[in-house]
């Protein structure tokens, strides 16, 4: 097969693997079989495009022409790869995760929710290797779209709330804002491709190109900028494997990747910074970053905790894109990579705590790191790479954004880093505290850990917090290229 053919074939497996466990919906066994057959064969393909991505090749294939010169066309390039290589790779470990979820709480609906699921990771992989404008906004409706039924999976009058909540919001951003960013993209540049370096330069104002970056930026509601967040914490009375893919896998990795995506290749750093910066989105950033942790602190629910944690932590990744320095937007890149598998450790953690000892407070978390050692040493793990600590991958992102800002002589988002660093701690630190430090309360007997597989899960994506720290060298390699260094 040829790379081109590799980047098709990563489209389909995912829904092929929808068919596939649709098919076998009245024998679980065998569904299960199909979606971590799937999720394993995406990480093959992905996988194998790794050599050509960094010897500097493309691939790329056209699907169709929706209107002339306009095609919904893959291409593979270093950002896309690492969001691509990140999906794959913790749909790999969810998958075990969540058989061990949805069995261990007697979950209804349970086709349903593989079939979304697997649909989920296609529209993300759509998003990752789109080739233009067109291509990747196609493909992030379409996310919105298969994950709305996850939403809403317990069926319940709250559900269906938080599933309005979560359509008007994303559906509202991308119609409003993002749809016509695109069209006045179409209209500067001739062109919705994206390019190295970008489309728009000479061929658009400062305020033109201001007004069009706040459409964009607001338009990609994933990423979850105040004041357009709300979905993001409504999303939380979906079961705890589907908030692990809204918060690490797919959907707010969307957002960012798609913030990333449209500075470097449809503005261009360099012609972003001539036409006179993102000073403004660096301030919104900035505040989305200490009013969200500013929210976790106060929250004693930890899901909703963990949700506002999660708005707060986009919101680096913004703020560093939006600094235009190449160390910036590679701490941008990197971040993507540490947050996901951070946060995906952390959600697993919680959804533990939930299936073996039903709590979900942190004031009920007293002494349970006794009796869930593996479970809260992983939570202590993915709490610590949040905070920036090393030896974890949240160092490295963190380390890249504050020389990024640094060079550009952005002392406001130095001291939103130091200010949000001590927030992060402030409210998480608490967590590992009580669950090691504080003895259980009398007549507490839940002393179990979770289902093997999702202990096993949580133990691998801790782990690989570890490994990103000490093996950095092939995503600082595609930050690199991304970064044009």
């Amino acid at each position: 097969m040829t790379n081109a053919q590799f980047a098709a074939a990563a489209l389909a497996i995912p829904f092929a693997g929808v068919v596939l466990m649709v098919l076998a919906r009245r024998r679980p066994d065998v569904r299960e079989a199909m979606a971590f057959g799937a999720a394993a064969m995406l990480f093959f393909v992905v996988v194998s495009l790794a050599p050509a991505i960094l010897a500097g090749e493309r691939p790329s294939v056209t699907l169709f022409e929706m209107l002339p010169g306009l095609p919904v066309v893959l291409t593979v390039e270093p950002l896309g790869w690492l969001f691509a290589a990140v999906a794959s790779t913790l749909w790999v470990v969810s998958t075990p995760y969540s058989i061990g979820y949805l069995r261990g709480n007697g979950e209804a609906n349970q086709t349903r929710f593989y079939v979304c699921f697997a649909g989920s990771i296609g529209a993300a992989i759509g998003i990752a290797f789109a080739g233009n404008l067109l291509t990747l906004f196609l493909f992030y409706e379409a996310l919105t779209l298969v994950t709305y039924p996850l939403v809403t999976h317990h069926g319940t009058d709250e559900a269906r709330r938080a599933g309005r909540v979560y359509l008007g919001v994303l559906i509202g951003t991308s119609v409003v804002f993002l749809l016509p960013a695109i069209i006045a993209t179409w209209v500067f540049a001739g062109t919705l491709d994206f390019r190295p370096g970008g489309i728009l330069g000479g061929r658009i104002g400062p305020t033109a190109a201001g007004v069009l970056l706040a459409l964009f930026m607001f338009g990609i509601g994933k990423a979850a900028l105040m004041p357009f967040h709300r979905w993001l914490p409504a999303a939380m009375v979906a079961p705890t494997p589907v908030s692990a893919l809204l918060h690490a896998v797919a959907v707010v990795k969307a957002g960012v990747f798609c913030v990333v995506k449209v500075v470097v290749y449809v503005f261009g750093v360099d012609t972003l910074a001539a036409l006179g910066g993102a000073a403004w989105l660096t301030l919104v950033a900035g505040f989305t970053l200490i009013a969200a942790s500013a929210v976790a602190l106060r929250a004693d629910n930890l899901k909703r905790r963990l949700a506002y944690s999660t708005v707060s932590q986009l919101a680096y990744v913004t703020m560093a894109v939006s600094l235009l320095t190449p160390a910036a937007v590679m701490g941008a890149a990197l971040h993507l990579v540490a947050h996901a598998f951070g946060k995906i450790t952390l959600f697993f953690a919680a959804g533990s705590i939930y299936t073996a000892a039903h709590k979900t407070e942190v004031s009920q978390l007293d002494g349970i790191g006794r009796m869930m050692p593996w479970t809260m040493g992983a939570f202590a793990v993915g709490a610590f790479s949040m905070i920036g600590l090393p030896p974890l991958a949240g160092f490295v992102s963190k380390w890249y954004i504050l020389t990024g800002a640094m060079t550009a002589e952005s002392w406001t988002a130095v001291g939103v880093l130091a200010a949000s660093t001590l927030l992060n701690a402030a409210y998480f630190v608490p967590i590992v505290y009580r669950a090691f430090f504080v003895a259980p309360p009398a007549g507490d007997v839940h002393g179990r850990e979770a289902p093997l597989a999702m202990v096993m899960a949580q133990v691998v994506t801790a782990a690989a917090c570890v490994a990103l720290f000490l093996f950095p060298g092939l995503a600082i390699a595609l930050a690199k290229s991304l970064a044009g260094g």
